[in-house]
């Protein structure tokens, strides 16, 4: 690879990175859309995952979500972004190279345990007792909305990332 790709690559990696930040900002001062802005922060990983591959969105990744934990009032877009919707894209593509009923597998457990995850960092680092008292119908009924979102989100994934293969690619792909 030449420098000039590289050091192309590598600035192209920082203004996905500072995009990311930004909008996972905009979710931490607009409590409603936090989990929105952690989707399209995401969007960011996909893009690296499909042109440069490698670890390139593992960077963006990275930098995004420390820089939104260190600059950001409220973490909730952050806690997001780092604990599913952030590494999600590219362990989607690392999957999807399996069979698909293995792939599948693969993907709802990643979901799971970040599930796990989310409400550990919810119950001790947030302090929120209320989360252990609720009642079982509740939570059953949250984990089963949790779960077809997260089946929404992958089939919205994969349509994105068509839409971008087929029709915008040849527009956006780096020199």
């Amino acid at each position: 690879m030449r420098k000039q790709e590289k050091t192309y690559r590598v600035a192209l990696c920082a203004m996905l990175s500072a995009l990311g930040v930004v909008l996972l900002c905009l979710g931490s001062v607009i409590e409603v859309v936090d989990l929105s802005m952690a989707v399209l922060a995401s969007i960011f990983c996909v893009y690296a995952v499909i042109e440069f591959g490698g670890a390139a969105p593992w960077l963006i990744f990275s930098v995004t979500g420390l820089l939104s934990l260190i600059l950001m009032p409220s973490a909730s877009a952050a806690y997001f972004y780092l604990l599913f919707f952030g590494y999600y894209p590219i362990l989607k593509e690392k999957f999807e190279k399996k069979p698909k009923v293995i792939s599948w597998i693969l993907k709802e457990t990643a979901f799971h345990v970040a599930l796990i995850l989310i409400f550990l960092c919810l119950r001790f680092l947030l302090f929120s007792p209320d989360l252990i008292a609720l009642s079982p119908i509740f939570l059953g009924a949250l984990l089963l909305a949790a779960e077809a979102v997260f089946l929404l989100y992958d089939i919205a994934l994969t349509r994105l990332i068509t839409f971008y293969l087929v029709k915008l690619r040849h527009r956006f792909r780096p020199k």
